[in-house]
């Protein structure tokens, strides 16, 4: 459908004007300024369930949201495979940037040629930076992200040609959120990993492979390449419910692997930003804005922090949280987790603003 699209443009001056009047198009006003004389053409987002947007909605797995309650408080109340209540991650990084105000899935089947020149998701809901975590939850793995990232690659040459593409890849901000379902699910829930690995040799294992996939985005034109820490997983309600956590207390292994990863990938991504030539790789910190609003809900609205909105709010997540889960919330905002596992809209918009405030001027 796209290459059918793109047929009817001959000339390279009207397939740069056309990409222009598309970016146009679909541009926001900027929340965040970016420093003079940069611009930020495009937001291209790797990762989890944190950054879907709907890629897990035709493929065979339960790792999915495309039904109610999910969605409720999204245009129209429609669920659109975000696992919220609303807009995610990383809607509010591209509406911020002023680049559009939804991110896209890129398998998202009505995706439009212009949809791609401003960016779109890669993310599926249940993977990882370990192999084997997309195989347990039966989702689309990182190395099928990148294969999908560079067919996209393909698709905007023919768009707008390859020089406008090399540039789209080097100002474009690229943000990569992965690792949470390796230490909550293939390392503590399924504990398939906790049989082979303690969490050093794990996390050693995790960085290798983070490591790795930044180095691949470099190698296909990316320069701006942000990521993001681990959360504090042992704060999660469904890692206070199953790895031995409580109303009161978050669960302590889990949170304590979070930081021991996060201290290993903020050094390595120094290193990498120190030495990849022309990059901009950078450490995104999403452990402790988000222990800051558990910790202090009322200072940023919330009521409730310890549980989702969610049917009980300890473990239902994905199939489990559905229109036919009794004892759902009526007033998500007083929430900080939507489901067991994922924030509530209004958490996102507030660790997004935290975010983009602190690191813009590291990223451009």
């Amino acid at each position: 459908m796209l290459h059918s699209n793109m047929k009817h443009f001959s000339s390279s001056t009207t397939l740069f004007f056309l990409s222009f009047v598309f970016a146009m198009l679909c541009t926001s006003k900027a929340v965040i300024q970016i420093p003079r004389n940069e611009t930020i053409p495009a937001v291209i987002i790797f990762g989890d369930s944190v950054v879907d947007t709907g890629t897990n909605n035709d493929i065979i797995t339960t790792v999915k949201c495309n039904f109610p309650p999910y969605g409720r408080d999204f245009r129209g109340g429609i669920p659109t495979g975000r696992f919220s209540n609303g807009k995610v991650l990383s809607d509010f990084l591209v509406d911020e940037l002023g680049i559009k105000e939804l991110q896209p899935a890129y398998r998202d089947p009505t995706l439009q040629p212009k949809d791609l020149l401003s960016g779109v998701s890669f993310a599926s809901g249940g993977t990882g930076y370990d192999p084997l975590t997309s195989k347990i939850a039966s989702v689309i793995s990182l190395s099928e992200q990148l294969q999908d990232f560079e067919q996209y690659i393909g698709k905007l040459k023919g768009i707008v040609g390859e020089e406008r593409t090399n540039f789209i890849l080097a100002k474009s901000v690229v943000f990569v959120v992965a690792g949470n379902n390796d230490i909550a699910n293939a390392y503590y829930l399924s504990g398939i990993r906790k049989a082979e690995y303690d969490v050093p040799s794990y996390t050693d294992l995790l960085l290798n492979l983070s490591s790795t996939f930044v180095k691949e985005l470099y190698g296909v034109g990316a320069r701006r390449i942000c990521v993001l820490s681990l959360p504090p997983l042992g704060c999660l309600p469904s890692q206070r419910t199953l790895v031995g956590g409580s109303e009161e207390e978050c669960a302590k292994e889990p949170n304590q692997a979070s930081q021991v990863y996060n201290d290993k990938l903020s050094r390595e991504l120094g290193y990498l930003n120190n030495n990849l030539p022309n990059a901009k790789v950078v450490y995104i910190d999403f452990y402790n804005p988000l222990l800051d609003i558990i910790t202090n809900p009322e200072k940023y609205g919330f009521e409730v922090a310890n549980k989702g909105c969610c049917g009980t709010g300890s473990v239902e997540v994905a199939i489990l949280c559905n229109q036919l889960t009794p004892f759902t919330c009526t007033d998500d905002s007083k929430y900080v987790f939507f489901d067991s596992y994922h924030p509530t809209e209004k958490t996102y918009q507030i660790i997004v603003d935290g975010i983009l405030k602190k690191y813009i001027n590291s990223i451009v």
